[in-house]
């Protein structure tokens, strides 16, 4: 979504604006009815959304040894 704003406006309005703007919502700064600038809501960062955080499967897990038995089967796969 966009907003088109004259610079007074946003002079006035800066700090209204930029609590308000949504990631990927864009605000253009005009002059005269022409566009000169625009401010965008920054996205989320990478590894801040639904996806936990690493380390939360500690313990779930167990290699029991380095088995090489069941390779035997794939022998002629192999290089």
């Amino acid at each position: 979504m966009s907003t088109v704003l004259s610079i007074d406006e946003v002079q006035v309005r800066l700090r209204e604006l930029i609590l308000h703007l949504g990631p990927g919502e864009e605000v253009i700064i005009t002059e005269d009815r022409k566009p000169v600038a625009r401010i965008v809501g920054a996205s989320p960062k990478p590894g801040t959304g639904l996806r936990p955080p690493p380390g939360l499967g500690k313990g779930f897990i167990t290699v029991v040894s380095d088995d090489e038995e069941h390779l035997a089967d794939f022998q002629e796969y192999m290089p």
